[in-house]
């Protein structure tokens, strides 16, 4: 019997063993990759499902998208290599966090780093994150896995994420605003977009609804 916290060994999992030298870039992965494809089948080209919030705490206040993209994740030994790395698939993805599927587990409270992109080709998201929650249910039915808060990000690549959730909403606000007469009298690119930036803020203000969710 696997003792509570301790890391099962798997492919794609490499533990105290030195340096590591940084993984190259996966990009998102399609239908039948991977355990989180009987729980996500990602369409290329199609945006992924957006979801209510359902409780879960690395969520928050966020929804979440059903997406399968490799997150990979290691922790540093303080001089810049890796004593632990591993590569997993994720099942679902919010602003907030991410639940992943594994076989393997970490104890409560673990912090890693993790490097993941939301789309073939786009630069990759980087982040802390820790072990939150986790799920020891059958594999098959992609219900064996854990939970990531993020904690920070770094070079401002959260901004990534925001765009999964509001992308489309603030292009077509944009192109529709950028449309009037207002907007073409500005005089340069950098006050067109504080004034795009005040009109998205005073919608938000005088609408009901969530901007978030689509609202």
């Amino acid at each position: 019997m696997q003792r509570k916290g301790a890391v099962k060994a798997s492919p794609g999992v490499r533990e105290l063993g030195g340096a590591v030298a940084p993984r190259a870039f996966v990009p998102p992965v399609g239908p039948g990759a991977g355990p989180a494809a009987s729980r996500v089948v990602p369409t290329p080209g199609v945006a992924p499902r957006i979801e209510m919030n359902q409780g879960e705490p690395e969520h928050r206040h966020f929804p979440r998208a059903q997406l399968a993209t490799h997150f990979d994740l290691w922790m540093e030994d303080g001089e810049g290599g890796r004593r632990f790395s591993a590569n997993l698939v994720s099942i679902n993805v919010s602003v907030s966090g991410a639940f992943l599927a594994s076989t393997f587990f970490l104890p409560m409270g673990t912090v890693l780093r993790a490097r993941f992109a939301l789309e073939e080709g786009a630069a990759p998201v980087e982040t802390r994150a820790e072990i939150v929650r986790e799920e020891r249910g059958p594999e098959e039915e992609g219900k064996s896995g854990f939970a990531l808060r993020f904690l920070d990000f770094s070079g401002q690549t959260e901004v990534a994420l925001a765009r999964l959730f509001l992308g489309a909403r603030l292009r077509a606000f944009t192109e529709d605003y950028l449309k009037s007469a207002r907007a073409r009298s500005l005089p340069n690119e950098l006050e067109r977009v504080i004034d795009v930036m005040a009109a998205w803020e005073l919608l938000k203000a005088t609408t009901p609804g969530d901007p978030w969710r689509g609202e």
